[in-house]
């Protein structure tokens, strides 16, 4: 084996061992899910230098940008793939088409209903007015009944809003599609 495949397969191994630690860094704000599975890490790019993870934020004013940027650093130096830098891309957008399957999972499971693909017209930022109809409905992550229904244009943070079930009477967030 040639030198420069050694060097190839071992800078190989350092990315997988990145992304695998990257999924073990869970979101300040929802810490049922790794920033990973929301599609927050964007790349991971190998330099002379050092590691770069490219971390593209779920909107632009999100409060918990540097606490996600701390604890990324903390666990690839704590996995000892450092040195590592964070760099923000903000375009395009982070969409909710990004979150993985494992993610939206995760977000039933914790009893935050996840978004379904963002439409043409959902597309955009922050509505503040509007209903859904009838039949865009959401699922209750508790008890899976439609007979749903929005109480507030946001929830915890601004990229949720607060349904409640009419069924099992339970509240519960949803992350909006953007």
């Amino acid at each position: 084996m040639t030198l420069e495949l050694v060097a190839a397969d071992v800078q190989g191994e350092r990315l997988r061992a990145a992304w695998d630690v990257l999924a073990s860094v869970l979101d300040p704000e929802v810490p049922a899910v790794s920033v990973r599975d929301l599609g927050i890490v964007r790349d991971v790019i190998e330099h002379d230098d050092g590691l770069e993870i490219v971390l593209t934020p779920t909107y632009s004013g999100c409060p918990a940008t540097e606490v996600i940027e701390h604890d990324v650093l903390a666990a690839v130096d704590a996995a000892g793939l450092g040195p590592a830098r964070v760099s923000l891309r903000r375009a395009p957008a982070w969409t909710t088409d990004w979150i993985s399957a494992e993610g939206r999972r995760k977000l039933a499971e914790y009893g935050i209903a996840p978004p379904g693909p963002a439409t043409s017209q959902e597309a955009a930022p922050v509505r503040f007015f509007g209903r859904r109809s009838e039949a865009e409905k959401l699922a209750c992550p508790r008890c899976g009944s439609f007979h749903t229904e929005r109480l507030a244009a946001f929830g915890s943070t601004a990229c949720k809003a607060i349904y409640r079930c009419l069924t099992c009477k339970e509240p519960f967030e949803h992350f909006k599609p953007i």
